[in-house]
Formats: structure tokens, C-alpha cells, sequence
């Protein structure tokens, strides 16, 4: 036997914080309450894994709740998952993963109908034999109709319903309104669990720990790091921010996808701001520019249907030339009855702003809306770092390449939490086998809470509350839809300043506000720095300076570590489209 000792692991980063005052014990800890978290917290619990569901907000107030269009499935008559695949490949401009891409598209039908069979009530259509099918309608980017949706324009409400419900019926362990902190490692590097505080009154409430082998992140989207966005307030980069300073991968953050059309509120408007869905311009909505103009013709194949990043940058140009600051989605040959029965969510949401899309073209303009992005996994959902997993939008899988082609994301979601849990369940001894070994964790897990084993830990500087505003502005101006080395060294510098500010400071106290901005900054700036990296136009990722794809260089993915003693992201890119192994030695 050697009795040499395993090496330290790297440095690591951890928000200042209190000690934790309390701590549970777990098999699992799932932090986010989407489709992909409950998805991964049902078949965990089902197969006898302790599991334990984390969520900032309440249970049913996941991101998945907003999603208007759709899950896409190869489900309709004559289509196929090879289909799907040619479709996500063309999305994503060269860059997906396709071996990600073939498991996403070949698992998704059957992931569909065990959603289905838990639950979620999709609207469905009269066959001519006298039955009904599930009804399916067609979103930018796809060639065929094989979107399922729900409540007309409120798929993602129905869905968590659904998964919320059986998570309940379960009763699996949730902690609700808790803004997961810091990953906790033993000294080998491996994951022991969670830091926590939970905001409010509740079971537990300050700065805890969940401890467990596992930690499966699936806390959703970035979006709020941009002043306007579709995205909810608690949409902070909290996941990637935790990964990084965990010393985890990140990749393809510079490909956010801007929606096209976002209900215009004005020049000054910030915020989650409302969406309208892909899905009005599948059913055959026109954009118009003020003249009435359909501007989209001749653009691309598939008109108004393109994918998004070509639609946005269609409006985005046309905006330009026009000196406007907002384009037009005209449905008023829809009708009343199909308003309000297709796409009841969006009439209300466009009444309430003034609108009539009835009888009026609705005004429209890009926001962001999706990070392609995140932390780096592989098809079992494992991270970099042992222990720690990551899926749905918090995740990079490959999958959406340089954009996301329209509802994979909770086809994604499904699918990958799927495959978590099949490898957790798969690796997880009958109790009788783990349970000497699993109090020797459990211990190691309470000294790693209460104090960092083996790994040095430096703590972040945490940035003032306020600062959260000037990270959207900084990052809305220099790397918004339109970049250039100019503006994003622009959004850099004013993001450094910001750190450099906090640095020299009087120390920011710790809590919600400052730590949700200092993930903000700390997603920013990596983001930055990989947009300044890729020298090219690639699917969302529009460089005004570099105007042209870079073929084959640009064929590869922007891989980011985060240097814990400077602070410095640092990048290297990927010999192509496929990622290397997350655990190159397992």
C-alpha cells in the first residue's frame, strides 16, 4: 500500500458568510425547482435515494413555470429523431455536440410521455378516427410541428404543476426561499454538500449546510445580468457563479440568446419584461417594420421561422437602419377566439401593457432570454469537480451548440436529469453496504462545513447591493446583442472597476443583495472574456468587428476556469465541436 498522501486540491473560493448554524444530511441535494431539479429529485427518491430539494423561491416558483412554447419531441406522424437532430444541428452553427444532440433527440419521446405519465396534461386535437392526439404546433428553427404545449401559451406553468404535485405526493424533503452558497468539499476534492441561507421565517432560517456525495445544480438561467431580460429577479447566475468558485468548468458562455420577440415597454424599460412566444409566429404571425413591412422575407428559408439568433439580428438591423428602437409582430388575422384560447397568457400579458393584439400589431424587441452556456457536464451530467452535477440551463452539455434551437430547453432539462439520476441510483450501495462508510463522510461533511479540510480557501470580495444595477448596464451596453472588442472592453473595464472599488472598500456585509451581486459580477466577467476570445459571428454570438463564422477555428468551444487566487478567468479552447471527458481517469 503507498503511503504517499493524495495531493491538495486547487484553491477554492467561498463567499463570506457566517457559519452554518444548522445542517441535514442527504443522499442528494438538488438545488433548483425546474423541470430538470424535480425531475432528478423524483427518480432519486423513487429508487430509495435520500434526496433533498433546495430552491430559492417557493417550490412552484421554478423558471420552468415561464415557459411559454413548448417541449420539443420527435411525436407527430412522419417525423423523426433524425429529423429533430438535422433541425438542433443547424441551430447551433456548427458548434453542437452531436453525440449530446443524438441522446437528447433519441430519449426525448420517451421523456416526454413519462411526464406525461406523471402527470402534465398537454392540450391534445381531434383525430378524424374520433379520437384525440396530443396537438403539436412549430417554433423558429424546425421543419416540422413537434412542439407539445399546454394551456395554449402556458406549457411550463403546466409542467411544474405536474412535477411540483408528485414531488409533493412524495414527500420529498423541500428548503424553500435558500440561496445556495458555496459547494463543500472534503480533502479530497470531492463534493460533502452545501452552504445555504434561507431567507425568512421557515423550518430553519440563516446560513446552513446540506450535507451529501451529491449536489445536482439545476437552478436555472443568467439572465439578470443584463438590465432587460425575460428572465425572473432570481435568475442571478447563482449555479455558474457557485461552480466557479468551486473550481469547476464552465464553457460557452458567450452565447446568450437574445428572444426576438420580447413586448417592447419602452426605451428605458428594465427588468423581466414579458415574452411572446415563438410559438405566435409558428401559428403565422408576421414581423413588420412601422411601414408594415415584412422585413423578414428573403432573410432566411424559413422567413419569421428562422432561428432566433438570425431573427434577432434581422430586427436588431432593421432597427438600425430605421433608427428605431422597436419592430412589430402583426397576429390581427388570428381573431379574437384564437387570441384567447391559443395563446390566452400572451393576450392578458399585452392587454395589461395597453396592447390589443387583436386588433393592433404588437411592438417587439430582443432581450435576453437563454444562456446556451453554463457549466460544463458530460452525458451523465457529471461536472469537473467529483460529485457535483449540473442540468438544464445552469448546464452545458453540448447540446445547443452556438444557439439553442427552440423548446429543447425543457426537453433538455428532462432528458439530462433523467440521466443523473440514472447514474446516482446506479452508483448508490444498499444502505447495509454504506453505512459505515457513509458516517465517515457524514463527519467529513461537518468538518468541511465548519471549517475548509485540506484545500486552501480564499474568501471573494463581495460587492455592495447596489452594484447589481451597474453589472446590468455595464453588460446591456458592451455585450448585449450587438459586441465588438471596443464595447466589450468597455463592459470589462467597468466591470473591474466595480471589483477593483469593492476591493478597496469597507467590506460589503454578507447577505442576499451583496452575495447575488457578487455572483452577477463573477458570471459577467467570465462571460466577457469569452466573448472577447471568439473573434468571430457565430449563432447568438454577434461580433460587429468580426462580422464573418471562422471556419474551422471557430469550430471549437471557449472552456473557463476561474483563478482563485487572482480572480482571473482563465480560458482554452477545445480541439472541436466535441468535448473532451469531464473525469478523463474514471
Amino acid at each position: 500500500m503507498s503511503s504517499e498522501q493524495p495531493p491538495i486540491p486547487p484553491e477554492t473560493l467561498r463567499l463570506p458568510a457566517p457559519a452554518p448554524g444548522w445542517h441535514r444530511e442527504a443522499d442528494v441535494v438538488v438545488v433548483g425547482s425546474g423541470v430538470a431539479g424535480l425531475t432528478v429529485a423524483l427518480r432519486c427518491q423513487a429508487a430509495g435515494l435520500r434526496t433533498v430539494v433546495v430552491t430559492k423561491a417557493r417550490l412552484d416558483d421554478g423558471s420552468t413555470r415561464w415557459a411559454q412554447g413548448g417541449i420539443a419531441a420527435a411525436l407527430g406522424e412522419g417525423d423523426t429523431p433524425e429529423q429533430h437532430f438535422d433541425d438542433t444541428l443547424v441551430a447551433g452553427v456548427g458548434l453542437c455536440d452531436a453525440d449530446a444532440v443524438r441522446l437528447l433527440v433519441t430519449e426525448g419521446p420517451d421523456a416526454v410521455r413519462r411526464l406525461i405519465g406523471t402527470g402534465a396534461r398537454f392540450d391534445t386535437e381531434d383525430t378524424e378516427e374520433g379520437g384525440t392526439e396530443i396537438a403539436l404546433t412549430r417554433e423558429g428553427g424546425h421543419h416540422r410541428r413537434r412542439i407539445v404545449h399546454a394551456g395554449g401559451d402556458a406549457t411550463g406553468a403546466e409542467v411544474s404543476r405536474a412535477l411540483v404535485e408528485a414531488v409533493r405526493a412524495q414527500a420529498i424533503p423541500a428548503i424553500e426561499n435558500a440561496l445556495a452558497l458555496d459547494l463543500l468539499k472534503d480533502a479530497g476534492g470531492r463534493t460533502a454538500g452545501i452552504t445555504l441561507h434561507v431567507m425568512g421565517e421557515g423550518q430553519h432560517d440563516g446560513v446552513g449546510a446540506v450535507l451529501a456525495p451529491a449536489v445536482v445544480l439545476a437552478t436555472g438561467g443568467m439572465g439578470q445580468v443584463f438590465a432587460a431580460t425575460t428572465n425572473p429577479p432570481v435568475s442571478t447566475g447563482d449555479g455558474v457563479a457557485l461552480a466557479l468558485r468551486a473550481g469547476a468548468e464552465v464553457s460557452d458562455l458567450e452565447f446568450v440568446q437574445f428572444h426576438p420577440t420580447v413586448l417592447f415597454l419602452g426605451p428605458g424599460a428594465e427588468g423581466q419584461q414579458p415574452l411572446v412566444s415563438e410559438a405566435v409566429r409558428g401559428e403565422g404571425a408576421h414581423l413588420v417594420d412601422a411601414d408594415g413591412v415584412r422585413f423578414m422575407t428573403g432573410q432566411h428559408e424559413l422567413g419569421e421561422l428562422a432561428p432566433r439568433d438570425v431573427v434577432a439580428k434581422a430586427i436588431t438591423r432593421r432597427m438600425r437602419e430605421q433608427g428605431t428602437t422597436h419592430m412589430f409582430l402583426d397576429a390581427r388575422h388570428f381573431g379574437a377566439d384564437m387570441w384567447e384560447n391559443r395563446f390566452p397568457t400572451i393576450l392578458a400579458a399585452c392587454r395589461a401593457h395597453g396592447i390589443d393584439p387583436v386588433t393592433a400589431p404588437i411592438p417587439v424587441s430582443p432581450a435576453a432570454h437563454y444562456a446556451s452556456g453554463g457549466v460544463r457536464t458530460d452525458t451523465a451530467g457529471r461536472t469537473t469537480v467529483p460529485g457535483l452535477y449540473a442540468c438544464g440551463e445552469v448546464a452545458c452539455t453540448g447540446v445547443h451548440g452556438a444557439n439553442r434551437l427552440a423548446s429543447n430547453s425543457l426537453l433538455e432539462g428532462l432528458v439530462y436529469a433523467e440521466r443523473i439520476a440514472a447514474h446516482l441510483i446506479a452508483g448508490h450501495a444498499p444502505a447495509a453496504e454504506r453505512s459505515g462508510a457513509a458516517d465517515d463522510g457524514r463527519q467529513t461533511a461537518r468538518e468541511a462545513a465548519r471549517e475548509p479540510v485540506g484545500a486552501p480557501v480564499r474568501a471573494e470580495v463581495l460587492q455592495a447591493a447596489e452594484d447589481r444595477f451597474a453589472v446590468q448596464r455595464a453588460m446591456s451596453e458592451g455585450a448585449g446583442v450587438l459586441r465588438s472588442a471596443a464595447s466589450l472592453r468597455g463592459a470589462a473595464e467597468a466591470l473591474d472597476a466595480l471589483r477593483a472599488r469593492a476591493t478597496d472598500a469597507k467590506p460589503a456585509e454578507p447577505g442576499v443583495d451583496t452575495w447575488q451581486a457578487t455572483n452577477l459580477l463573477t458570471v459577467a466577467r467570465v462571460l466577457t472574456e469569452a466573448a472577447l476570445a471568439r473573434e468571430e459571428t457565430r449563432g447568438c454570438h454577434w461580433r460587429e468587428d468580426h462580422p464573418e463564422r471562422d471556419e474551422p477555428a471557430g469550430a471549437r468551444h471557449i472552456v473557463i476556469t476561474l483563478d482563485a487566487s487572482t480572480h482571473t478567468p482563465r480560458l482554452r479552447p477545445t480541439s472541436g465541436t466535441t468535448f473532451p471527458p469531464t473525469r478523463p481517469h474514471d
